[in-house]
């Protein structure tokens, strides 16, 4: 049975996973769903000094400390950037690397250099209300959730912290040993460049869900979780 770590996307936190991770789970497989740290039910923790190496080493820490290997590492948006840090970090203990609609990056990249001039104003904005060290989270309308979930989305999104935004990746090229999978929402615009670059490479396996958006965990948790237990072989 494989091992899986799923991490969240900004503004979320493992709470999302919860359908998708009671279906492995029921599978035989071994699941972890951490929050990252400054969000969800680890939101009390917002503190001006978090950035993107803060959430890479909160997944590290759950590695090491289950003691896992041939982990599969699944990153929605934000997230991608996240696996990718720690798959670079330790590629020799993941087997594979799933982005759900996901951000995926190079060294030197930060998440805020992927949106347009109009986004990045947004979130300066959104980010004031709290003295610039978180972003207000969106309406759950934004990433077009189902009718069915948004107000439990509405309810859980919580501020996500600005440096992590900022800061910019660092990679070795250790991030591309493992297997690599972009599973892409059919029509979602933030992640549709990322679609087309790894369409265009072959060391990568390009899937397509058809319903839904942007989280595709919320919305579509049985074709995830099949794109998932594919990836752990």
């Amino acid at each position: 049975m494989a091992s899986f770590v799923l991490v969240h996307g900004a503004w979320h936190g493992g709470w999302c996973y919860r359908q998708v991770a009671k279906m492995l789970r029921a599978a035989g497989h071994d699941v972890f769903t951490p929050t990252m740290t400054g969000l969800g039910e680890r939101s009390h923790l917002l503190r001006p000094d978090i950035d993107l190496d803060t959430h890479i080493v909160d997944i590290l820490n759950v590695i090491k400390w289950e003691e896992l290997r041939d982990v599969v590492l699944c990153g929605h948006s934000y997230g991608g950037v996240v696996v990718t840090g720690v798959a670079d970090r330790i590629p020799d203990l993941v087997k594979a690397v799933v982005y759900l609609d996901a951000f995926v990056p190079e060294d030197g990249d930060t998440v805020m250099g992927y949106l347009s001039t109009e986004r990045q104003a947004k979130i300066l904005q959104d980010a004031a209300v709290y003295g610039g060290i978180a972003v207000a989270a969106p309406a759950p309308e934004f990433y077009g959730v189902n009718q069915g979930d948004i107000e439990w989305v509405r309810r859980n999104l919580t501020p996500h912290p600005m440096g992590s935004l900022q800061q910019a990746i660092r990679l070795t090229g250790g991030h591309r040993k493992p297997a690599r999978i972009f599973a892409y929402a059919k029509g979602e615009v933030t992640s549709a460049p990322f679609y087309e670059k790894c369409q265009r490479d072959p060391a990568w396996t390009v899937v397509v869900t058809e319903r839904g958006g942007h989280d595709q965990m919320v919305d579509d948790p049985v074709a995830v979780t099949e794109i998932l237990i594919k990836a752990g072989g």
